[in-house]
């Protein structure tokens, strides 16, 4: 087992670099990075003036920015080196846990990532839990009743929830529930005079916003989980031993629940580690833009689209790293649930 550790964990190092050296070396050749950015802006204030005034005349603006004050502009977000030594710069800064500083926010990434991370949780903790603590009763449910008329309209319902995008689910419960009953609010997580407010009413008022985003992502949550859950129990309840223990005279309660759970629960044990941790640092865009939540995912979206790239790469290093150590949690938990399992 010690081996096996030691051998992921090296392992992990060629996967970062490579995952790094990938998104480094496709920046270099999207177009419309920072100094493009600032040298169109610097255009743009140019042709503003005097250019405006005789624009009937055909005349355009200066076409260009003198180059010293272009190789400024190089020096300032780093580009006057060449790529190789700036991609060794950036991965001796990401060594260090310094994940450097945005071009276009007087911030440093780890603090753009707290900022935004508790608007990103609060969406991923009900997703996970509700998804979780709902599927897989149901789940078990639906194996139990497997066939039944039950089991049929569970599993169109479950079915349906998940082939309706969830923004697509956000906007009807915005129309009907925000705008027409007015019910719930249209944006935010928390009301403006929240801070005003005693503890019982920021919790209401909290509950009271996170209603709708949360409904919106944790519906298509439920069929993978749910038909995971009836999948593995049903193939556990036709194994030898349940027969066995059916016939020694055991409860269907006590078979079901002490000798079926553990092994049916498998899949989804193992799987539990990424999503817990995936709840913590995954944003959904679009459900964070319909509803006006500040998130991660809006976060990496204005990045890419703005060409920040210590945040582009910086969350990237994030994420990649948190990532391979749940995985690597993931294939531990393989031998916690079913000690049969070896490494070798």
């Amino acid at each position: 087992m010690l081996s096996y550790i030691l051998k992921r964990l090296v392992l992990m190092v060629p996967t970062l670099l490579g995952v790094l050296l990938m998104t480094f070396a496709v920046i270099q050749f999207v177009p419309g990075g920072p100094v493009e950015q600032m040298v169109s802006q610097l255009q743009g204030r140019d042709s503003g003036g005097e250019g405006a005034a005789v624009a009937g005349a055909g005349y355009r603006g200066r076409q260009g920015v003198d180059a010293a004050r272009i190789q400024e502009i190089k020096e300032l977000y780093g580009f006057d080196k060449p790529a190789p030594e700036r991609f060794m710069q950036m991965i001796q800064q990401f060594a260090r846990f310094d994940l450097g500083k945005s071009f276009f926010y007087p911030k440093d990434v780890w603090e753009l990532v707290r900022e935004k991370l508790p608007v990103s949780i609060s969406l991923g903790l009900w997703t996970f839990f509700l998804s979780y603590l709902i599927s897989i009763p149901l789940g078990i449910a639906k194996a139990v009743r497997a066939g039944s008329h039950f089991d049929v309209l569970t599993s169109l319902l479950v079915l349906t929830g998940y082939a309706i995008p969830g923004f697509v689910l956000g906007v009807a419960l915005l129309v009907v529930f925000g705008g027409q009953l007015q019910w719930f609010p249209l944006r935010g997580l928390t009301s403006a005079n929240w801070d005003q407010m005693h503890w019982g009413a920021r919790i209401v008022d909290y509950l009271w916003h996170i209603v709708l985003p949360v409904t919106s992502s944790v519906l298509g949550a439920f069929a993978v989980t749910t038909m995971l859950t009836k999948n593995a129990f049903l193939e556990e309840i036709r194994k030898q031993y349940v027969l066995t223990a059916r016939a020694k005279g055991l409860s269907q309660r006590r078979v079901l629940w002490v000798h079926v759970l553990r092994n049916a629960l498998i899949p989804l044990v193992t799987g539990f580690p990424s999503a817990f941790i995936g709840a913590f640092f995954t944003g959904s865009l679009l459900i964070e833009t319909l509803f006006s939540l500040d998130g991660l995912g809006l976060l990496s979206y204005e990045s890419v689209m703005r060409r920040d790239y210590p945040v582009v790469l910086g969350t990237l290093y994030l994420f990649t790293l948190i990532g391979l150590f749940t995985k690597l949690i993931s294939d531990l938990c393989y031998v916690w649930v079913d000690p049969r399992v070896k490494f070798d």
